[in-house]
């Protein structure tokens, strides 16, 4: 396996929007690097809260969950551009790019510094091959302080690592679940 860079990623992998990693003065930056792609998070948001409509804690159960463990943010109606985490607490999100994995390719997603030292943790499974949509991501704060989180800026960096032989059956082929997503995409088990 080897790690793409920058001009294999712009002509083996599918991202669009497709972006430079160039200086944007007060933002958390973005775009294609040297051996990985910085996405954006984009305005619309998840955030994680305890509250239960029939009272006490709720339960969160990857075989029944329910949106109504979130609050939906989005920072276009708020008119920030900003939104924050409780303490302690997590936040989905997707990111501005849609991506197209060719079947030779896998992407790991990792956090971006910038937020990793603010006690902030991305985690987003690796994107299988063939696998297409916009990336839901989970945006973990781990600090006991709210977080601020900055939308259409860098969030995380895909590292895209290309196999030495195509899989026999790719996330397509068996029809993943996931496949496809426009928006932000909650667990779902079929």
């Amino acid at each position: 396996m080897t790690v793409l860079c920058d001009t294999q990623i712009r002509e083996l992998v599918t991202i669009e929007p497709f972006e430079d990693n160039e200086r944007r003065s007060g933002k958390v930056s973005y775009g294609v690097s040297s051996y990985g792609y910085d996405v954006r998070v984009g305005s619309v948001f998840k955030v994680f809260t305890n509250v239960s409509p029939v009272g006490g804690q709720a339960v969160v159960d990857p075989k029944r969950f329910s949106d109504e463990s979130f609050i939906t943010v989005d920072t276009r109606e708020t008119g920030r551009d900003h939104v924050i985490i409780p303490p302690n607490s997590f936040a989905l999100a997707e990111t501005v790019e849609v991506f197209d994995i060719p079947r030779d390719i896998l992407a790991i997603c990792v956090g971006k510094s910038t937020y990793a030292r603010c006690g902030i943790i991305v985690n987003v499974t690796p994107l299988e091959p063939q696998w297409r949509g916009k990336v839901t991501i989970e945006i973990s704060n781990t600090t006991p302080l709210p977080a601020k989180i900055y939308a259409d800026e860098g969030i995380a960096q895909m590292i895209f690592l290309k196999a030495d032989r195509v899989c026999s059956i790719s996330y397509a082929d068996k029809g993943g679940k996931y496949q496809d997503q426009v928006g932000l995409t909650l667990p779902k088990v079929d």
